[in-house]
């Protein structure tokens, strides 16, 4: 069997939710797109019907993407996690020891890891550096800025 995909609930929900709209609305646009395209004349040269062939191919990939990775999936409930330490699923408060300058951060699973929302894969150096240790520790992480010194202040699971 291929490897379990951990996620939290609402990882595996927004996963759903996409998977649900790639199959009811872009699946019924592109198959209009593909008829209007058909109306324009000889296949052969019809570049819009070209355009939405490619798009339903694309479409067809991300559905089965998405069904194998729901299909693996690993639902881990954070909401029934509790405690000081560092868990997949923890909501965890750091601060860079140099600078004092704090950041949120969710330890969550590849596939559903957002930077840009504070959501790091589990797999990323800051969260393996994480993991495991507990409030008042300081870890030293590789990010993209360099190593940095960073005390953990706060570990929650919502």
């Amino acid at each position: 069997m291929s490897e379990r995909l951990p996620m939290t609930r609402n990882g595996f929900e927004s996963l759903r939710e996409r998977l649900n709209r790639l199959k009811t609305t872009d699946r019924r646009e592109v198959a209009r797109e593909i008829e209007i395209a058909r109306g324009h004349g000889d296949l052969r040269e019809n570049a819009d019907y070209d355009a939405a062939k490619n798009k339903q191919g694309m479409i067809e990939a991300n559905i089965r993407d998405l069904e194998d990775k729901l299909a693996r999936a690993e639902v881990i409930d954070v909401a029934t996690l509790s405690g000081e330490r560092v868990v997949f699923g923890a909501t965890v408060t750091i601060s860079d020891t140099k600078d004092g300058a704090e950041q949120t951060v969710q330890i969550v699973g590849e596939v559903e890891a957002d930077t840009k929302n504070g959501k790091i894969s589990v797999t990323s150096p800051l969260a393996r550096a994480l993991v495991g240790k507990s409030v008042g520790d300081t870890v030293k992480a590789q990010t993209p800025g360099g190593v940095r010194e960073l005390e953990i202040i706060d570990v929650v699971f919502q």
